[in-house]
């Protein structure tokens, strides 16, 4: 075992290489560092990952998804429903646009949102349906899809967490009217910050694109009113070098992620849905016993840990309703919130680190 096996093992390591640093100077030498030949490559390549969608650049994931909300015309009066076990940008993207988040359950294997939950919320003011792909895992997206056409509802995918995760074969972003992305630093890839949109909608594809540039296409030819929401070309070229390493990485945690539940026997560690391809940004565990009191132990262990996340959206001081959570209950998403824990799983772990991961998780669960 090498002294680095016996360090502290973070909850995640962002990658910057020097492939990335070179590509960075590469551009800043250029001049051309903003929405300039990078960026268009970095869309073209991206689009492989998402059956050949059309793809949209942008500064970051919540930009995506709130850009995404405002080229489909939701606004005030119209509802979205989406989890609250979720970063709270996904809540935020609705409300920015002016219109109301409905926050449903989540199933409690995969963590995302629960179909059944959303056909209960439907409303005639209902626009639309934000499945989040959480932690890596998939939504059901068969189902959603079913329910989104049923009543003829658009569908915005956030797969902020999700890079090459799919579902029966088609992969996560490609399923809905559009898909959402986010390439902040301890996602699967990253470009130090950006976002990707993803849409199969030719004509939508080209308001996203007005929309991200102030409204204009050709400069000082405004056609709408529009946002500064640009991905810089230095941003661009640093997530080519990480897109091109995303396959290998992303089978190295699908690796840690077995080898870590062949061996961890006293927490429940997160199961996958048939035909899903789980992308662990997280992996993510549920403890029944005293989470506080296992997480203590595991960082006395030298093994960093995260809750995502301790408080649902829906009880967050912007979301509450007259001071109070919203009317629906649920009880999957409370649970998840006080049980869920999440381990290092990123791609650079070593046998003799994963092996120290697992043996905490099953001392500290027994202590």
């Amino acid at each position: 075992m090498s002294g680095l096996d016996n360090e502290f093992i973070p909850p995640a390591r962002p990658v910057i290489g020097e492939a990335e640093i070179e590509a960075a100077v590469r551009v800043l030498r250029s001049g051309m560092v903003v929405q300039g030949p990078e960026v268009a490559a970095f869309e073209q390549e991206f689009s492989e990952f998402v059956a050949g969608r059309h793809c949209i650049a942008v500064n970051s994931g919540t930009s995506a998804l709130q850009l995404t909300l405002m080229a489909l015309g939701f606004g005030p009066g119209d509802e979205v429903i989406v989890p609250s076990f979720s970063f709270a940008a996904s809540g935020n993207a609705i409300k920015l646009v002016g219109a109301t988040p409905i926050f449903v359950d989540i199933e409690p294997g995969s963590f995302c949102i629960d179909p059944s939950a959303v056909t209960a919320a439907i409303t005639p003011r209902t626009v639309g349906i934000m499945p989040v792909h959480l932690y890596g895992h998939p939504a059901a997206m068969d189902k959603i899809m079913a329910i989104a056409n049923q009543h003829k509802l658009a569908v915005v995918e956030d797969a902020a967490q999700a890079h090459a995760a799919g579902l029966g074969g088609t992969p996560v972003g490609a399923f809905g009217n559009a898909g959402c992305f986010s390439f902040y630093p301890t996602k699967n890839m990253h470009s130090l910050e950006g976002g990707m949109i993803t849409t199969a909608d030719a004509e939508l594809a080209r308001t996203l694109r007005l929309l991200r540039n102030q409204g204009m296409e050709q400069r000082y030819a405004n056609e709408i009113v529009g946002c500064n929401m640009r991905l810089t070309d230095v941003a661009a070229a640093i997530g080519r070098v990480q897109l091109g390493q995303l396959a290998g990485w992303t089978k190295q945690r699908q690796a840690n992620a077995a080898f870590l539940d062949s061996k961890i026997t006293e927490m429940t560690t997160p199961p996958v849905a048939e035909g899903a391809e789980h992308v662990y940004h997280q992996y993510t565990v549920r403890t029944t016993g005293d989470r506080d009191g296992a997480m203590a132990k595991l960082k006395e262990l030298g093994i960093g840990n995260a809750v995502y996340y301790p408080t649902p959206i829906h009880r967050l001081k912007p979301f509450l309703i007259d001071g109070k959570p919203g009317p629906f209950e649920l009880p999957e998403t409370e649970k998840a919130a006080l049980e869920v824990i999440s381990l290092p799983i990123f791609p650079s772990l070593t046998e003799p680190q994963l092996q120290r991961i697992a043996d905490g998780v099953n001392q500290a669960a027994s202590a």
